[in-house]
Protein backbone atom coordinates (compact mmCIF):
# COMPACT_ATOMS: atom_id res chain seq x y z
CA UNK A 1 0.00 0.00 0.00
CA UNK A 2 1.37 3.36 -1.03
CA UNK A 3 0.81 6.07 2.04
CA UNK A 4 0.24 9.58 0.02
CA UNK A 5 1.19 12.32 1.91
CA UNK A 6 -0.95 14.96 0.31
CA UNK A 7 -3.79 12.54 1.64
CA UNK A 8 -3.21 11.55 5.29
CA UNK A 9 0.04 13.39 6.22
CA UNK A 10 3.70 12.21 7.17
CA UNK A 11 3.73 8.67 8.66
CA UNK A 12 6.98 8.57 11.08
CA UNK A 13 8.19 4.90 10.70
CA UNK A 14 8.05 2.12 13.66
CA UNK A 15 10.98 0.65 14.51
CA UNK A 16 8.98 -2.52 15.09
CA UNK A 17 8.53 -4.03 18.86
CA UNK A 18 10.41 -7.84 18.38
CA UNK A 19 7.32 -8.75 20.08
CA UNK A 20 5.61 -12.40 19.45
CA UNK A 21 2.51 -12.90 17.62
CA UNK A 22 -0.14 -10.22 16.37
CA UNK A 23 -2.39 -7.91 16.24
CA UNK A 24 -5.71 -7.45 13.82
CA UNK A 25 -8.18 -4.96 12.98
CA UNK A 26 -11.71 -6.06 11.74
CA UNK A 27 -14.73 -4.51 9.98
CA UNK A 28 -15.94 -1.19 10.45
CA UNK A 29 -17.32 1.34 7.68
CA UNK A 30 -14.83 3.03 5.07
CA UNK A 31 -15.62 6.29 3.41
CA UNK A 32 -18.18 4.87 0.73
CA UNK A 33 -20.30 4.25 3.90
CA UNK A 34 -19.71 0.50 2.77
CA UNK A 35 -19.73 -1.65 5.84
CA UNK A 36 -16.88 -4.00 4.90
CA UNK A 37 -15.32 -7.94 6.06
CA UNK A 38 -11.79 -6.71 5.83
CA UNK A 39 -9.44 -8.16 8.90
CA UNK A 40 -5.85 -6.73 8.73
CA UNK A 41 -3.09 -8.17 10.59
CA UNK A 42 0.09 -6.79 12.17
CA UNK A 43 2.62 -8.75 12.86
CA UNK A 44 4.36 -7.39 15.96
CA UNK A 45 8.37 -8.76 15.10
CA UNK A 46 8.12 -5.92 12.53
CA UNK A 47 4.88 -3.97 12.21
CA UNK A 48 4.24 -5.41 8.51
CA UNK A 49 0.64 -5.49 7.61
CA UNK A 50 -0.93 -8.39 5.65
CA UNK A 51 -5.07 -8.52 5.42
CA UNK A 52 -6.26 -12.01 5.66
CA UNK A 53 -8.00 -14.07 2.36
CA UNK A 54 -11.09 -14.59 4.79
CA UNK A 55 -12.26 -12.01 6.51
CA UNK A 56 -15.71 -11.29 9.06
CA UNK A 57 -18.47 -13.62 7.79
CA UNK A 58 -20.44 -10.80 6.97
CA UNK A 59 -19.87 -6.88 6.74
CA UNK A 60 -19.92 -5.49 9.92
CA UNK A 61 -19.51 -2.03 11.82
CA UNK A 62 -19.93 -0.89 15.77
CA UNK A 63 -18.51 -4.49 16.52
CA UNK A 64 -15.97 -5.66 19.66
CA UNK A 65 -13.24 -7.87 19.65
CA UNK A 66 -10.75 -9.87 22.28
CA UNK A 67 -8.69 -12.26 22.64
CA UNK A 68 -7.18 -15.48 24.25
CA UNK A 69 -4.30 -17.35 23.93
CA UNK A 70 -5.32 -19.49 21.17
CA UNK A 71 -7.98 -17.52 19.22
CA UNK A 72 -9.36 -14.46 18.64
CA UNK A 73 -13.34 -13.63 18.84
CA UNK A 74 -15.01 -10.69 16.79
CA UNK A 75 -18.61 -10.15 18.30
CA UNK A 76 -21.85 -8.38 17.64
CA UNK A 77 -22.44 -5.04 15.80
CA UNK A 78 -24.73 -4.11 12.76
CA UNK A 79 -24.76 -5.42 9.22
CA UNK A 80 -27.35 -3.21 8.46
CA UNK A 81 -29.37 -5.21 11.07
CA UNK A 82 -28.35 -5.98 14.97
CA UNK A 83 -26.57 -9.29 14.87
CA UNK A 84 -25.30 -11.69 17.73
CA UNK A 85 -22.63 -13.14 15.58
CA UNK A 86 -19.42 -14.18 17.32
CA UNK A 87 -16.33 -14.90 14.62
CA UNK A 88 -13.69 -17.04 15.88
CA UNK A 89 -10.14 -16.61 14.71
CA UNK A 90 -7.49 -19.45 15.04
CA UNK A 91 -4.24 -17.98 15.44
CA UNK A 92 -2.29 -20.86 14.61
CA UNK A 93 -3.61 -20.68 10.59
CA UNK A 94 -6.18 -17.89 11.00
CA UNK A 95 -9.29 -19.66 9.99
CA UNK A 96 -12.36 -18.35 10.76
CA UNK A 97 -15.33 -20.41 12.22
CA UNK A 98 -18.54 -18.60 13.53
CA UNK A 99 -19.70 -19.86 17.26
CA UNK A 100 -23.00 -21.83 17.24
CA UNK A 101 -24.17 -19.64 20.50
CA UNK A 102 -23.56 -15.97 19.69
CA UNK A 103 -23.89 -13.43 22.00
CA UNK A 104 -27.11 -13.76 24.30
CA UNK A 105 -28.86 -10.45 22.64
CA UNK A 106 -27.71 -8.95 19.71
CA UNK A 107 -26.47 -5.26 19.60
CA UNK A 108 -24.13 -3.04 18.44
CA UNK A 109 -21.59 -0.17 19.95
CA UNK A 110 -20.58 -2.44 22.48
CA UNK A 111 -16.89 -3.47 24.55
CA UNK A 112 -15.25 -6.66 24.97
CA UNK A 113 -12.02 -7.62 26.64
CA UNK A 114 -10.76 -10.89 27.95
CA UNK A 115 -8.16 -13.09 30.66
CA UNK A 116 -6.64 -15.87 29.40
CA UNK A 117 -9.27 -17.83 30.49
CA UNK A 118 -12.36 -16.27 28.92
CA UNK A 119 -13.48 -13.42 27.20
CA UNK A 120 -16.17 -10.99 27.84
CA UNK A 121 -18.89 -8.89 25.82
CA UNK A 122 -20.41 -6.25 27.67
CA UNK A 123 -22.76 -3.27 27.16
CA UNK A 124 -24.35 -1.85 23.77
CA UNK A 125 -27.41 -1.16 21.82
CA UNK A 126 -30.11 -3.39 21.45
CA UNK A 127 -33.15 -3.49 19.66
CA UNK A 128 -34.91 -5.61 22.10
CA UNK A 129 -37.37 -3.87 24.31
CA UNK A 130 -37.62 -0.69 22.04
CA UNK A 131 -34.18 -0.50 21.58
CA UNK A 132 -32.12 0.87 24.76
CA UNK A 133 -28.78 0.51 26.18
CA UNK A 134 -27.72 -2.71 28.36
CA UNK A 135 -26.02 -3.42 30.90
CA UNK A 136 -25.15 -7.12 29.46
CA UNK A 137 -21.82 -8.79 30.42
CA UNK A 138 -21.65 -12.08 27.65
CA UNK A 139 -18.73 -14.44 29.15
CA UNK A 140 -16.99 -17.12 27.05
CA UNK A 141 -15.25 -19.72 28.30
CA UNK A 142 -12.08 -19.95 25.94
CA UNK A 143 -11.92 -24.16 26.49
CA UNK A 144 -15.00 -24.55 24.79
CA UNK A 145 -16.86 -21.40 23.86
CA UNK A 146 -19.56 -21.99 26.36
CA UNK A 147 -21.65 -18.71 27.46
CA UNK A 148 -22.71 -17.49 30.51
CA UNK A 149 -24.23 -14.13 31.57
CA UNK A 150 -22.89 -12.53 34.47
CA UNK A 151 -25.43 -12.46 37.12
CA UNK A 152 -23.98 -8.70 37.76
CA UNK A 153 -23.59 -6.70 34.37
CA UNK A 154 -22.34 -2.93 34.29
CA UNK A 155 -23.31 -0.60 36.47
CA UNK A 156 -24.98 1.25 34.22
CA UNK A 157 -26.88 0.28 30.91
CA UNK A 158 -24.31 1.39 28.52
CA UNK A 159 -23.57 1.47 24.57
CA UNK A 160 -20.69 2.91 22.79
CA UNK A 161 -17.88 1.83 25.39
CA UNK A 162 -15.07 -0.12 25.50
CA UNK A 163 -12.73 -2.97 27.50
CA UNK A 164 -9.27 -3.49 28.07
CA UNK A 165 -7.59 -6.02 31.02
CA UNK A 166 -4.81 -6.82 32.82
CA UNK A 167 -3.87 -10.31 33.62
CA UNK A 168 -5.99 -9.66 37.46
CA UNK A 169 -9.20 -8.00 35.49
CA UNK A 170 -10.84 -6.45 33.48
CA UNK A 171 -12.44 -2.81 32.59
CA UNK A 172 -15.12 -0.63 30.70
CA UNK A 173 -14.82 2.33 30.09
CA UNK A 174 -17.16 5.60 28.80
CA UNK A 175 -19.91 5.40 26.27
CA UNK A 176 -22.99 6.90 26.70
CA UNK A 177 -26.44 6.00 29.10
CA UNK A 178 -28.66 8.73 29.62
CA UNK A 179 -25.60 11.23 28.70
CA UNK A 180 -21.90 10.40 27.80
CA UNK A 181 -19.74 8.94 31.04
CA UNK A 182 -16.69 9.08 32.26
CA UNK A 183 -17.38 5.71 34.25
CA UNK A 184 -14.99 2.76 34.39
CA UNK A 185 -16.23 -0.71 35.62
CA UNK A 186 -13.72 -3.18 36.96
CA UNK A 187 -14.13 -6.69 36.68
CA UNK A 188 -12.29 -8.64 38.61
CA UNK A 189 -11.41 -12.38 36.99
CA UNK A 190 -11.68 -14.78 40.16
CA UNK A 191 -14.93 -14.29 40.93
CA UNK A 192 -16.27 -11.59 37.98
CA UNK A 193 -17.18 -9.55 40.82
CA UNK A 194 -17.98 -5.54 39.68
CA UNK A 195 -16.50 -2.27 41.09
CA UNK A 196 -16.81 1.43 40.23
CA UNK A 197 -13.27 3.22 40.03
CA UNK A 198 -13.86 6.05 42.12
CA UNK A 199 -11.90 7.87 38.98
CA UNK A 200 -12.91 7.53 35.82
CA UNK A 201 -11.88 8.81 32.53
CA UNK A 202 -10.02 12.58 32.60
CA UNK A 203 -13.77 13.23 30.84
CA UNK A 204 -16.90 12.23 29.41
CA UNK A 205 -16.02 9.87 26.63
CA UNK A 206 -17.81 8.14 23.93
CA UNK A 207 -16.62 5.93 20.46
CA UNK A 208 -13.30 5.76 21.83
CA UNK A 209 -10.65 2.55 21.75
CA UNK A 210 -8.46 0.76 24.43
CA UNK A 211 -5.62 -1.43 24.72
CA UNK A 212 -3.51 -2.39 27.61
CA UNK A 213 0.27 -3.83 28.72
CA UNK A 214 1.04 -5.98 31.98
CA UNK A 215 1.25 -2.71 33.61
CA UNK A 216 -1.41 -0.42 32.37
CA UNK A 217 -4.67 0.25 30.74
CA UNK A 218 -5.29 2.77 27.69
CA UNK A 219 -8.05 4.86 26.93
CA UNK A 220 -7.57 6.33 23.48
CA UNK A 221 -9.16 8.56 21.22
CA UNK A 222 -13.41 9.21 21.32
CA UNK A 223 -16.05 11.87 20.67
CA UNK A 224 -16.24 13.71 24.03
CA UNK A 225 -18.25 16.36 22.50
CA UNK A 226 -15.78 16.57 19.19
CA UNK A 227 -13.14 13.67 18.38
CA UNK A 228 -9.73 13.85 20.95
CA UNK A 229 -6.61 13.16 20.96
CA UNK A 230 -6.62 12.21 24.57
CA UNK A 231 -4.69 9.12 25.95
CA UNK A 232 -5.47 7.99 29.64
CA UNK A 233 -3.49 5.79 31.56
CA UNK A 234 -4.72 3.58 34.27
CA UNK A 235 -2.24 2.01 36.21
CA UNK A 236 -3.33 -1.10 37.66
CA UNK A 237 -1.30 -1.61 40.70
CA UNK A 238 -3.69 1.06 42.28
CA UNK A 239 -6.05 1.80 39.40
CA UNK A 240 -4.64 5.58 39.17
CA UNK A 241 -4.94 7.76 36.24
CA UNK A 242 -2.96 9.82 34.72
CA UNK A 243 -3.32 11.85 30.92
CA UNK A 244 -0.42 11.20 28.30
CA UNK A 245 1.37 14.54 28.14
CA UNK A 246 1.32 12.91 24.03
CA UNK A 247 -1.95 11.63 22.43
CA UNK A 248 -3.03 10.30 19.75
CA UNK A 249 -1.11 11.89 15.96
CA UNK A 250 -4.18 13.34 15.74
CA UNK A 251 -7.99 13.89 16.99
CA UNK A 252 -10.17 10.82 16.14
CA UNK A 253 -13.59 8.53 17.67
CA UNK A 254 -14.48 5.28 16.58
CA UNK A 255 -10.76 3.73 16.46
CA UNK A 256 -9.58 0.08 17.71
CA UNK A 257 -6.97 -0.86 19.78
CA UNK A 258 -4.93 -4.01 20.79
CA UNK A 259 -1.78 -4.62 22.34
CA UNK A 260 1.69 -6.67 22.18
CA UNK A 261 4.05 -7.30 24.95
CA UNK A 262 6.03 -4.57 24.15
CA UNK A 263 3.75 -1.25 22.73
CA UNK A 264 -0.33 -0.79 22.19
CA UNK A 265 -1.68 0.39 19.02
CA UNK A 266 -4.62 2.63 17.93
CA UNK A 267 -6.12 2.39 14.96
CA UNK A 268 -8.43 3.48 12.36
CA UNK A 269 -11.57 5.83 13.64
CA UNK A 270 -12.65 9.12 12.32
CA UNK A 271 -12.38 12.15 10.84
CA UNK A 272 -11.93 10.79 7.79
CA UNK A 273 -12.65 7.37 7.86
CA UNK A 274 -8.52 7.19 8.68
CA UNK A 275 -6.11 4.24 7.75
CA UNK A 276 -3.67 5.90 10.71
CA UNK A 277 -2.24 3.21 13.19
CA UNK A 278 -0.23 4.85 16.28
CA UNK A 279 2.17 2.82 18.24
CA UNK A 280 2.41 3.52 22.18
CA UNK A 281 5.36 1.94 23.19
CA UNK A 282 5.00 0.41 26.92
CA UNK A 283 8.67 1.14 28.31
CA UNK A 284 7.98 5.43 28.28
CA UNK A 285 4.67 5.73 26.67
CA UNK A 286 6.09 7.47 23.21
CA UNK A 287 4.08 7.54 20.25
CA UNK A 288 5.27 6.95 16.51
CA UNK A 289 2.50 6.20 13.24
CA UNK A 290 3.40 3.18 11.13
CA UNK A 291 4.42 3.73 7.58
CA UNK A 292 2.11 1.55 6.57
CA UNK A 293 -1.61 1.93 8.48
CA UNK A 294 -4.62 -0.42 7.47
CA UNK A 295 -5.41 -1.40 4.39
CA UNK A 296 -8.17 0.94 3.73
CA UNK A 297 -9.59 4.36 5.27
CA UNK A 298 -11.77 2.83 8.08
CA UNK A 299 -14.32 3.58 11.13
CA UNK A 300 -16.32 1.44 13.88
CA UNK A 301 -13.92 -0.92 13.74
CA UNK A 302 -13.02 -3.45 16.36
CA UNK A 303 -9.34 -4.37 17.08
CA UNK A 304 -8.05 -7.95 19.37
CA UNK A 305 -4.44 -9.21 19.85
CA UNK A 306 -3.30 -13.36 21.20
CA UNK A 307 -2.77 -12.93 24.94
CA UNK A 308 0.73 -13.95 25.83
CA UNK A 309 0.04 -12.64 29.39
Amino acid sequence: MVIRPADHGIFASSTGGGAAGAGYFGGGKISAGTKVTTVDRFLFSDDSRTTLGTGLSAGTESLAGMAGTVAGYFGGGTTGSLVDTVDRFLFSDDSRTTLGTGLSVACRSLGAMASTVAGYFGGGYASAGGGAPVDTVDRFLFSDDSRTTLGTGLATATQTLVGMASTVAGYFGGGYASGTVDTVDRFLFSDDSRTTLGTGLSAANQDLGAMASTVAGYFGGGDAGGGTSTVDRFLFSDDSRTTLGTGLSAARSHLAGMASADAGYFGGGYSGPTTTVDRFLFSDDSRTTLGTGLATGTGKLAAMAQNTA
